[in-house]
């Protein structure tokens, strides 16, 4: 039906078409309107998904066959769903958590990363954990180091931050003092899981968020000399250990960057690289030595403090040193200088000892690394 040329008003006197023309307006402009984003869930053993449009969120449920989910948010996730639990003397069920990185091949949008320590000046992060009071579990934020720029796997070198623990877990090794990292009082952890080298500062108490620098404990782990300045810095990732249960944790927010840059030095932090010999004199018998271990920098700037890394033989273990603190026991052991010889001049040396047993036949260490770095 053709419609009537005269115009209908309304009862407030607008004409008809210009009340539906506001209508049309207003509807596309909700239309137009963007939706809130809605939080993803991900059940899947290895589920993914991106947050903020750089990070990305993985359920990496790899310990248990039980049911895992968590869900991604506008700004982390939670872990919604966590069924089963393992032994608390064994390794967790997962580790459901966000990263900036690089982790077995997939990388976040938009990632510096992997990156060369020595290029970088520093990597602030923030993290905000939700924690719950009926689980076995740590809030743990994992820094990945390895020697090539990999995106394909397991690194090196693990650096954990356990800014919380509930119930009774522990750290991968054994407890070999205390550092002040960050302005920060931490317990520190070193062992191996059979795949990488682990180091671990554990916070004396409940950290439910923290600002920080993640090349604060980048430094400290080369200072240590479980890194060197030549490898990368492959992923940051923050997130949960689950032992048994865990629904309800929560990483509220997660924020990472990288700085290019040449980094700092300062009291308390390794020097420049090092250039350097070691001299090892062991003296035998049956199940026991002693060795006098000499190391000579030939670099071209005092090293202050120095730090000797090595790696002791399969069945030799260290049982008293002198002139130096050696830890652990065995494995990959740190020799750190005394308050006397604490400083290794430019074309200097410092000289150190140590007893320990040995099972079969004996070896010397191998592996010496002044300060991270490889010596001769």
């Amino acid at each position: 039906m053709r419609a009537s040329p005269h115009r209908v008003r309304s009862p407030l006197g607008a004409p008809a078409a210009l009340l539906l023309a506001l209508v049309t307006v207003v509807a596309t402009l909700l239309g137009a309107a963007p939706a809130a984003r809605a939080d993803t869930l991900l059940c899947e053993q290895y589920g993914t998904a991106t947050v903020q449009g750089r990070y990305v969120v993985q359920n990496n449920r790899w310990g248990t066959a039980a049911t895992q989910c968590v869900t991604a948010t506008d700004t982390g996730f939670r872990l919604t769903r966590a069924d089963g639990a393992v032994p608390t003397d064994g390794p967790p069920k997962a580790y459901p958590s966000v990263f900036n990185g690089c982790h077995y091949t997939r990388c976040s949008p938009g990632t510096a990363l992997p990156a060369r320590l020595s290029g970088i000046a520093s990597a602030p992060s923030a993290v905000s954990y939700g924690f719950v009071g009926d689980a076995v579990y740590n809030a743990s934020y994992d820094i990945w180091l390895d020697p090539a720029p990999r995106t394909d796997g397991v690194n090196r070198t693990e650096i954990m931050i356990w800014f919380h623990r509930s119930g009774p877990v522990q750290p991968i090794g054994s407890p070999v003092g205390t550092a002040t990292v960050g302005g920060r009082s931490w317990q520190v952890w070193t062992g191996g899981n059979g795949s990488n080298d682990v180091i671990s500062f554990v916070a004396p108490s409940a950290l439910a968020e923290w600002n920080f620098d993640v090349m604060d404990f980048v430094r400290e782990t080369v200072a240590r000399g479980m890194a060197r300045n030549d490898w990368y810095l492959t992923s940051v990732q923050a997130g949960f250990e689950p032992w048994q249960n865990g629904a309800g944790l929560a990483v509220h927010s997660f924020s990472s960057a990288v700085n290019p840059g040449t980094p700092p030095t300062g009291p308390g932090e390794p020097g420049p690289a090092a250039a350097c010999a070691v001299t090892f004199a062991p003296n035998v018998w049956t199940g026991g030595f002693t060795a006098n271990v000499t190391v000579s920098h030939t670099g071209p700037a005092a090293l202050d403090p120095w730090q000797l890394a090595f790696t002791l033989p399969p069945g030799q273990r260290i049982t008293q040193a002198w002139n130096a603190a050696v830890t652990p026991s065995s494995g990959t052991v740190t020799a750190t200088g005394a308050a006397h010889n604490a400083r290794i001049e430019a074309g200097g040396s410092q000289t150190f000892g140590f007893q320990g047993t040995y099972d079969g036949a004996f070896a010397p260490p191998s592996g010496f690394r002044l300060n991270g770095v490889a010596c001769t």
